[in-house]
């Protein structure tokens, strides 16, 4: 017997996916997606924005002819909920865990995904009493691999994109920068970011 449940706790990654793919086109369900995409890199603590192993692209519910992947994910995504049918239909085909997409998103088509990068900026700087410039640069990247899976890994701010707030003074004055900022660029290339201090 078929549930509706676990379709409606992915339907909000579906949403951020293909919302992010289309330049995130004004309408509710993707300023819905835009909301939970920052929240998700707001502290504390700092989530991937986009969890597409949430998003069953590869389930089905007993389709007459097969779809392709952005078929399916907008079936998934728009479409209401299944109604619990008797024993007689196949059963829901159970969403792998393994943080990563449950299909093949390696082609170009996805690489919108891999556009991600999520840049946890941790960056002080003040003279001492000597004289000496100290400088702490925490800096971390997250970013998507070739399957969806997301890793962090250490960063700088000298790689911290321009459209960030980060502005770091000549010489050794006295600053202090913390924000998560997060950039991309939809299916047809173009660029968009967001940024959070706190």
């Amino acid at each position: 017997m078929a549930s509706s449940g676990p379709a409606q706790a992915y339907q909000v990654d579906c949403a951020i996916l293909l919302c992010l793919a289309g330049g995130w086109p004004a309408s509710a369900p993707c300023a819905h997606a835009r909301a939970v995409f920052i929240r998700r890199i707001t502290p504390w603590p700092i989530e991937p924005p986009l969890q597409i192993w949430r998003c069953p692209m590869g389930v089905s519910f007993n389709d007459p002819s097969p779809m392709s992947p952005m078929e399916r994910l907008y079936d998934t995504t728009f479409r209401d909920p299944p109604e619990p049918q008797e024993s007689t239909s196949k059963p829901l085909v159970r969403v792998q865990a393994d943080e990563q997409a449950d299909i093949d998103i390696s082609g170009d088509a996805f690489d919108f995904v891999r556009s991600i990068r999520v840049y946890h900026i941790q960056y002080r700087q003040h003279e001492n009493r000597d004289g000496d410039c100290n400088r702490s640069d925490s800096t971390r990247l997250g970013s998507y691999g070739v399957q969806g899976d997301y890793r962090w890994t250490r960063s700088t701010v000298g790689q911290v994109p321009a459209a960030s707030g980060l502005s770091i003074p000549n010489g050794c004055g006295s600053y202090f920068y913390r924000s998560v900022f997060v950039d991309w660029r939809d299916h047809a290339g173009n660029y968009g970011s967001e940024e959070v201090r706190y």
